[in-house]
């Protein structure tokens, strides 16, 4: 990610990041500046988010829960599609569901990954942060009181 920023897009790592909406959003927009490098794109749940890309690519994807696997499967084909597009070498996500199936599939597909679990998961990991685990290069936690030894890491806050 150290990338020349003046740098022609096609040498800069290619990023996604992807979040579903809301406080997922809020801190997925806080890690932005460490992507400076970056050939970024981002995904999200909302249309109205579409703003907040900037210049930068911006997709909308289906938001879903456990509780529709209908929806499920319509948002893999629609991450399925941002990531053959796009083609990243980082994936990034602070969740829930969005950036979950992006995580696995990145990692299927090549990509280095980073999963940041939500800042409101307090006394304990995210569904979607612990689903995730095994596709992470790098796994982290904004409470130190969830770092473990074998993850994930606490590396701060964004918030």
């Amino acid at each position: 990610m150290s990338a020349d920023a003046g740098a022609p897009a096609a040498a800069r790592v290619r990023a996604l990041a992807i979040s579903s909406g809301g406080g997922h959003w809020v801190q997925l927009l806080r890690v932005l500046p460490a992507l400076a490098d970056c050939d970024l794109a981002l995904a999200s749940v909302r249309e109205a988010y579409r703003h907040d890309a900037g210049p930068r690519r911006f997709y909308v994807v289906r938001d879903a829960t456990r509780w529709n696997p209908f929806g499920v499967a319509a948002l893999v084909f629609d991450v399925l599609r941002v990531m053959l597009r796009e083609r990243p070498q980082l994936v990034i996500s602070t969740g829930a569901a969005p950036g979950c199936l992006a995580i696995a599939l990145g990692r299927l597909l090549g990509a280095r990954t980073i999963w940041l679990d939500s800042m409101a998961n307090v006394e304990r990991l995210s569904l979607s942060g612990r689903l995730v685990r095994p596709f992470c290069g790098l796994w982290l936690t904004q409470w130190p009181q969830l770092a473990k030894p074998r993850g994930p890491e606490f590396a701060g806050r964004v918030l």
